[in-house]
This record gives structure tokens, C-alpha cells and sequence, in this order.
């Protein structure tokens, strides 16, 4: 016996709701962070470098005490502007502490050189951390971009994602390297006015640089681990449905 013409289209029509509870099921790609917006974008580089800038004029038309205090009033006058223009306190005040900092040093040990002292320190204490988490097998780019996803990732296990990763905290520390290496060896020689040319020329284009290489290994990862879950999750859902009994006998 034959079953109605209706029969076996209504029974097609129940894989409908299966593709609908799969939609409803998936989660929304997670959030990919703004990286240089994060940090007041690629203007807050730019404006980290202008009182440095005051700070060598200064020095070479005033005394190591005017300089400090006229770095400091440009950079000041920076955060202020920045606020107004609505920026964020944390993006905005970012580079004035870092000349509050600068100008706490050469307050204390009256040398000018000292005002890139602690760039200097900086930028080898994150050569050490970036470096040593590619050796312990845990790159600092990695454990941030799983911290800003809830932790939730085994993104070491993906080869290709880690690989990403060591490609661009190598690429990072080679940087911080870089800037330690020349400005320590300035600093050595007193080239005070040198000092200021590395800071300007090793920062902002650096930084950019680098910042891109971190946002490819960002995007990589997130289309391994994030982008490919619904597709995994639908697979999954599918193999778990009962199996399909043909209608005829």
C-alpha cells in the first residue's frame, strides 16, 4: 500500500525545527577586541612622543630642571585635550604618567640621560616576560587573547594557533629587545639628544608594527577556536539525532 503524497512531505518538513534549535543554539561569536583603541589608539602613540620632543628642546635652550617641568606641562596640556575630546581617563593619562615617572627619576638623580631611564628597564623587563613565555610554551599574545574569551579555550592544543602566537610574541620581544639593546648603549655613552631620536623613532612606528602582528594572531585564533564552533556544534547535533526510518515498507 501506498502512503499519501502528503505523507512523506510532512515528514520532510520536520528537519525545519532541527535547523531553527541549531540557529537558536549557537553562540554568537565572541567580541574581538580593538587593540590599538584599547591602548588610545594609534594618536595616544603619537602624543607619548611629543613630550619627549619638549623635553630635548628644553634642554638644549634651559636647565635639566625647566626641561622636566615643560615635559611634564606637555604632557599634562595632552591629557587634558584628550579628555575633552572625550577620550577614556586610562587611555588618556597613559603617557602623562609615564612623564611623571621619567621626571620622578631625573628629580632625584639631576642627570638628564635619566629621563629615558625607565623606558629603558621597561622595555627589558618585557623583552624577559615575552621571550620566557615562548620557551615555557605559554606566549603571552596566546594567554591574552584567551583571558579576554573567558578562559575558556584549549588554544595550546591547536598547533596552528600556537604557532600564530609564538610568531607574534617573538615579534614583540624582538622589538622590546631592540629598544633595550640601543637605548641602554646611549645611555652608556651620554647621547642624551640620540636617547629622545631612539624613543620617537623606535616607539610609535614599532609599536604599530608589532600591534598588527598581534591582531593577525588574534584573528587566526579566533577563527580556529570561535568561528568554527557553530559549524562543530551543528555537526555534533546532527550525529546525535535519532536515525531517519523510511517511510515505506
Amino acid at each position: 500500500m501506498s502512503h499519501p503524497e502528503g505523507t512523506h512531505d510532512s515528514f520532510d518538513t520536520t528537519h525545519d525545527p532541527f535547523e531553527r534549535s541549531d540557529s537558536r543554539s549557537t553562540p554568537p561569536p565572541a567580541p574581538r577586541p580593538p587593540m590599538l583603541e584599547s591602548l588610545g589608539g594609534t594618536a595616544g602613540f603619537v602624543h607619548s612622543t611629543v613630550p619627549v620632543a619638549v623635553f630635548v628642546i628644553a634642554l638644549a635652550l634651559l636647565s635639566t630642571k625647566a626641561a622636566v617641568i615643560a615635559a611634564v606641562a606637555a604632557g599634562t596640556a595632552l591629557t587634558v585635550a584628550r579628555l575633552v575630546r572625550g577620550e577614556r581617563l586610562l587611555a588618556a593619562s597613559g603617557s602623562l604618567s609615564g612623564v611623571l615617572l621619567a621626571a620622578g627619576i631625573v628629580a632625584l638623580t639631576g642627570s638628564a640621560k635619566d629621563f629615558f631611564l625607565l623606558g629603558i628597564w621597561v622595555a627589558l623587563a618585557g623583552f624577559l616576560a615575552t621571550f620566557g613565555s615562548v620557551l615555557l610554551r605559554r606566549p603571552l599574545t596566546g594567554v591574552a587573547w584567551n583571558a579576554l574569551h573567558g578562559g575558556t579555550y584549549a588554544w595550546r592544543a591547536d598547533h596552528r594557533v600556537l604557532r600564530a602566537h609564538d610568531i607574534a610574541t617573538l615579534a614583540t620581544a624582538l622589538v622590546l629587545g631592540a629598544r633595550f639593546v640601543v637605548k641602554q648603549w646611549l645611555y652608556v655613552h651620554d647621547a642624551t639628544g640620540w636617547l629622545a631620536f631612539a624613543k620617537i623613532a623606535m616607539g610609535t612606528p614599532l609599536t604599530v608594527v608589532t600591534a598588527l602582528v598581534v591582531a593577525w594572531a588574534f584573528r587566526r585564533t579566533s577563527k580556529h577556536l570561535v568561528d568554527s564552533r557553530p559549524a562543530e556544534a551543528a555537526a555534533q547535533q546532527e550525529a546525535e539525532l535519532p536515525p531517519r526510518q523510511d517511510g515505506s515498507r
